[in-house]
């Protein structure tokens, strides 16, 4: 069973398309015209080990928000596609991830149910990286778990500033989602029988 999806998603404000192999280390780097944003991707795939890439164009003359939220949708929509039935997936990824001063947790559930709990949007987070605020965070992982149908709590343990704290909370998606896809058994991993 291939574990791959590739999907563009275009509309007035963004173009974007994502190819996800959740068997595969390979990526490419990613390419929205965001520099830091573009580095988030590139650390979500290396620490995901997911096959990753992502080509985005979008209206950053007004601001990040479009493209960073679209993002966030597609790869929610392709995650989707790859898990197909969800069948064998250890479903549940959970890991803490410090970056100096900074200590994020995240835990997740592939469980086909969208729920996003944001801790940082109730703390005071300091400014912005590259123009990208925790708030845009915010609605990348929003749109990733609507469209992807993940379940993600998302805790900040420790730190204040922007750039440290939105890339602990991506580099701990990424080891949680890795942990989660993984194939484990041939069972649904489900009381109800199906995700």
């Amino acid at each position: 069973m291939s574990r791959t999806a590739t999907l563009k998603r275009t509309t007035s404000e963004t173009d974007i398309t994502v190819r996800l192999d959740l068997d595969s280390p390979t990526y490419t780097a990613p390419a929205t015209g965001h520099g830091f944003f573009d580095h988030m991707l590139d650390a979500l795939a290396r620490h995901s080990r997911l096959g990753l890439s992502v080509e985005a164009t979008g209206d950053l003359h007004i601001e990040p928000h479009h493209l960073i939220e679209d993002t966030g949708i597609t790869l929610g929509q392709v995650l989707t596609q790859a898990l197909g039935d969800r069948k064998g997936i250890e479903r549940y990824g959970s890991a803490f991830v410090p970056m100096d001063e900074t200590l994020a947790h995240v835990v997740l559930d592939l469980s086909g149910r969208a729920h996003l709990a944001f801790e940082p949007e109730t703390l005071d987070v300091w400014g912005t990286a590259g123009g990208m605020t925790h708030y845009h965070l915010r609605e990348f992982l929003r749109g990733f778990c609507n469209h992807g149908g993940v379940t993600l709590h998302v805790r900040l343990l420790a730190g204040r500033e922007a750039h440290h704290v939105i890339e602990a909370v991506v580099k701990a998606l990424a080891r949680a989602l890795r942990d989660a896809a993984a194939l484990t058994s041939d069972a649904m991993p489900s009381t109800k029988g199906s995700l």
